[in-house]
């Protein structure tokens, strides 16, 4: 029985670690309902232009995360091209030390990238 529960627990381990080395980031928001995929090399892109471009945060007194509208009075910011095609239809946010990618249309939150 030991040894089931040894075998049991070295496959869910290896099922774990084959889904953690997948290579695209996607995320699913059920309020906006829209699926954004961004690839590793376009993730350290945003990352590295944030840093470089000294972006300074956005401060509002609620929380900015994903699923929720951002205030009128916080101005969006188109997304440079290079930060890949599926997310050049968006604007973003700098918040809380994430880049948030913003709906234009409804303002909504559709993905946060740490």
């Amino acid at each position: 029985m030991k040894k089931l529960f040894m075998i049991a627990a070295a496959a869910s381990l290896v099922a774990t670690m084959a889904n953690a080395q997948s290579t695209t980031v996607e995320t699913t928001t059920g309020a906006a309902g829209a699926t954004v995929r961004i690839e590793p090399e376009y993730r350290t892109r945003i990352k590295s232009y944030v840093t470089e471009h000294k972006i300074r945060p956005v401060e509002t007194q609620e929380r900015i995360i994903v699923g929720a509208k951002v205030p009128t009075e916080v101005e969006l910011t188109a997304v440079p091209s290079d930060w890949g095609p599926s997310v050049t239809k968006y604007r973003y946010v700098y918040s809380n030390n994430r880049v948030m990618l913003v709906d234009p249309a409804t303002r909504t939150v559709v993905h946060e990238i740490d």
